[in-house]
């Protein structure tokens, strides 16, 4: 794309929804689109999650897909350097992520040259454009625990790594100005009212019941969103292209009808209750129809979620059915609404007998918050979900997104190619909460939220310290310091090799540290990895009812090639809300 100053038109975006591991076809995808609109090519490519950043085949170990079904995809080709993307591209987490790799990029970075992880939560610049990403779904019984998880991964470590954490949502809400485009991997809660549902419910079986009873989609998104008010927010995760406006200052009937406190990061129902509960309110949330249900999609319920990640030759943006496609749901809910609602029957000295996870979470005392903030005044929000690329799926959207915030700082805003940019806001916040990042134990506290008033004033301090020591001395680029650091795929070891990946300390994690003057919490010696490795993976919670977990393999050296686990009842039927 040809150098240019431009003023403040925009950016013309490419927005795919889920990954799936088939670069070569979404690229390619983008080159046809931009030839039928006389483009010259795009600024930008987001990729809404399960992105699939496979280095090698031992990464697979880490990725929640049952064995018989793994691909490698393509991703491994630009890791390599063998291919070079050929448009700027940002993506986020979901759950079906070689959590490993991005464990190593917790803050973000390239995962590959010109392809770049947002991290667990961040705030990036391009150009006038202010980006927040958020990764990962929501698991209300993970959300309130710390990073946990590190290799080797048992099977819960794989699950749970691709759980959204309040820590980071709680940074999220610290932001007090105004951004532009927000991405999640799961939708915001609630969003499929404020779009034609009907349309929706009829294309995706199981959308209905678990939109009617507020399970529908990620509550950790609509506390971003309705917070930060972007004028574009972006998600994937449930493979169907889907539209909405969200009016902020009229968006309150559905807030008060499921107790959902926006902007706080207390459990969403105040009154201490299980979120599946107080349905009666729930189901006033939309009207009655009945879905249409595709008798040709064959759908089973097994541990994770949609999986057909096969590479795709040719991807058309065409709407149909398609009606070869196995859709498995595939997720792990089930477990945890067996534990909530076992809970109620067991006596009192067997229930302190069990493990911590199945406590209920006591509330946190509410908090001093501030007035929303003057600058982010922004009135609503156009939303997208796209469906993941496959022949005859609406997979790709391309648009020009113009800037609602106002650009200081910037040191590339007036010229093309453009590159990304630190957020001096976000930097000021995460050095605030650097400390309070625990990579401990599932039962380890994570420091309470102390609220908008204790925090505004220590940001407001470091936000003079990133203008003393990263603005004025023109750090604000971010890098492109991309290194290889685990092998790259090899044929030779095949995809179903049991043997699971080692850890390492990525040196932009390292840079990204020093240049905030934060401890690296990711980086461990030789020794300390090496008696992890030896120790093996934790042993996995006891599921009620005497089931096995969802053994599909370990982790570590000491992998297996499990069937899943027992223990799973009977299956929960079609439901696929928040998956």
């Amino acid at each position: 794309m040809d150098t240019h100053v431009y003023e403040q038109e925009g950016l013309r975006i490419a927005v795919e929804g889920c990954g799936h591991g088939t670069l070569n076809a979404i690229y390619a995808s983008i080159e046809k689109s931009c030839e039928i609109n006389s483009w010259d090519g795009v600024d930008l490519l987001i990729i809404g999650g399960d992105f699939q950043a496979v280095r090698n085949s031992f990464d697979l170990n880490c990725m929640s897909v049952p064995m018989k079904f793994r691909e490698i995809g393509d991703f491994h080709e630009y890791y390599s350097g063998t291919r070079i993307a050929p448009y700027l591209t940002i993506f986020v987490g979901g759950n079906h992520e070689a959590s490993n790799h991005l464990w190593e990029l917790y803050y973000g970075g390239w995962v590959a040259p010109n392809i770049y992880y947002l991290g667990a939560a961040n705030v990036v610049r391009l150009g006038p454009l202010r980006i927040v990403g958020l990764s990962g779904i929501w698991k209300g019984y993970n959300y309130k625990k710390p990073h946990h998880e590190r290799l080797p991964y048992n099977q819960d470590d794989v699950k749970s790594s691709y759980h959204v954490r309040e820590l980071d949502v709680r940074k999220l809400l610290q932001i007090r100005t105004q951004v532009d485009v927000g991405i999640s991997h799961d939708w915001p809660r609630a969003v499929e009212w404020k779009g034609n549902w009907k349309d929706l419910f009829m294309k995706k079986d199981g959308f209905e019941a678990d939109a009617k009873a507020g399970t529908l989609g990620s509550l950790a998104a609509k506390y971003v969103m309705d917070r930060l008010r972007p004028a574009h927010w972006f998600s994937a995760h449930l493979h169907v292209k889907f539209s909405a406006v969200i009016e902020h200052e009229k968006d309150t009937r559905i807030e008060s009808q499921i107790g959902l406190a926006t902007g706080t990061t207390n459990l969403p129902f105040s009154n201490g209750s299980n979120p599946r509960v107080n349905a009666e309110a729930r189901l006033q949330l939309g009207p009655n129809i009945d879905p249409i249900r595709n008798d040709e999609e064959i759908e089973i319920d097994m541990d994770d979620d949609e999986v057909d990640i096969s590479p795709v030759a040719n991807c058309n943006a065409n709407s149909s059915n398609n009606q070869d496609e196995i859709s498995l749901t595939l997720e792990d809910d089930e477990v945890a609404n067996t534990t909530l609602s076992a809970q109620q029957d067991v006596p009192e000295d067997l229930r302190a007998q069990l493990p911590a996870s199945f406590s209920q979470p006591a509330l946190s005392a509410p908090q001093p918050r501030l007035p929303p903030p003057a600058s982010i005044c922004n009135k609503s929000t156009r939303f997208l979900a796209l469906d993941k690329c496959l022949p005859n799926r609406r997979f790709l959207q391309i648009l020009e997104v113009k800037p609602i915030s106002i650009q200081t700082n910037s040191t590339s805003a007036q010229m093309k190619p453009l590159r990304l940019e630190y957020d001096k806001e976000w930097l000021a916040i995460t050095r605030v909460f650097a400390s309070e990042l625990h990579l401990g134990e599932p039962s380890s506290p994570v420091p309470a939220n102390k609220g908008e008033a204790y925090y505004k004033p220590l940001i407001e301090e470091q936000e003079q310290w990133v203008e003393e020591h990263i603005v004025i001395r023109s750090q604000m680029m971010i890098p492109e310091n991309f290194e290889i650091t685990a092998p790259v795929y090899d044929p030779a070891v095949g995809i179903r090799t049991t043997e699971g990946p080692k850890e390492y300390t990525n040196p932009q994690t390292a840079q990204y540290c020093n240049l905030l003057g934060i401890e690296n919490s990711f980086h461990a010696s030789d020794q300390e990895r090496e008696q992890r490795i030896n120790q093996g993976p934790k042993a996995d919670e006891p599921r009620m009812g005497g089931g096995r977990g969802r053994g599909r393999f370990r982790g570590g050296r000491g992998a297996r090639d499990g069937a899943r686990g027992g223990g799973r009842g009977g299956g929960r039927g079609r439901r696929r809300g928040g998956r």
